[in-house]
């Protein structure tokens, strides 16, 4: 058995306050790990700035690794666990702006970046969207797919991460509370037709123009909510999954083998 501890964490960013959104994640890291043993710790999207930052990103972004990414390694470090945050990252040119997830490592180095495909209309306004769907970070725990918010609605990225040899997909979000039921129902779904556990961190809180679903869950391959929390609060669920599930799942299934990709050339067409 390959077995691991996950926790999803449910909290609030504050718009624009860095320093405090870090603070609470540092907090909140030793607290879990504290209260029981976890090898995980997956937080939202943007938790370190929060979501609607208009122009204040190009002040609010950050180098990978750098500064955010050295305070919360330590932490990682201090526990001998992984780390997923979300936040705005920047190149070396300072106006180029990304939605990325940044997993940190145990030994409190940056293991994979993922910057966000699918980015929507007030995105676009100041992150660039990123251009591959690769990341599947290769580690002693297990192969960890990343992914984030909106990408959840388009099929193809969760299933190229499984064909790229992902166990789990993590999903830190900032889904809001009109379509919480449509977050329900694509975690189950993309689950299920991958037959892969998803860890999903959605934020709570509200910004000018959202108000936050939270409903932060970890599901199973066969597309069972093994934990949720259902309140908009802040708060967390820690769940033990065991990753030889997924081989089995799939061979009960054969949902890989009866796929036919010859059928689907139209979908990578430009629409």
């Amino acid at each position: 058995m390959q077995e691991l501890n996950i926790a999803v964490v449910q909290m609030e960013p504050e718009l624009a306050k860095m320093e405090e959104n870090v603070a609470k994640m540092g907090k909140m890291i030793p607290k879990i790990a504290t209260e029981q043993a976890v090898d995980l710790i997956v937080f939202p999207e943007l938790s370190v700035t929060g979501f609607e930052g208009g122009q204040r990103f190009t002040q609010m972004a950050q180098r990978v690794p750098g500064a955010v990414t050295n305070i919360l390694g330590q932490h990682a470090t201090d526990f001998g666990l992984y780390v997923l945050i979300g936040m705005a990252v920047k190149e070396e040119v300072e106006t180029v702006l990304y939605n990325s997830a940044v997993l940190i490592g145990p030994d409190g180095g940056v293991e994979e970046e993922y910057r966000k495909v699918h980015l929507q209309a007030e995105e676009r306004l100041i992150f660039r969207p990123g251009y591959q769907i690769r990341s599947v970070a290769e580690t002693e725990i297990g192969n960890l797919g990343l992914m984030l918010g909106w990408d959840l609605a388009f099929p193809e990225v969760a299933r190229n991460l499984m064909l790229r040899g992902a166990d789990i997909l993590l999903l830190p979000a900032a889904w809001p509370m009109k379509d919480a039921d449509m977050w329900r129902t694509l975690l189950v779904a993309r689950a299920y037709e991958n037959d892969i556990f998803i860890a999903a961190a959605n934020r709570v809180g509200e910004e000018p123009s959202y108000t936050f679903a939270g409903q932060s869950a970890v599901l199973s391959p066969s597309g069972e909510v093994l934990a949720a929390l259902e309140e908009p609060e802040e708060g967390y669920v820690v769940v033990r999954i065991d990753l030889d599930l997924v081989r089995q799942r799939r061979e009960e299934t054969q949902m890989m083998l009866a796929r036919q990709p010859g059928a689907y050339r139209d979908i990578v067409k430009k629409y």
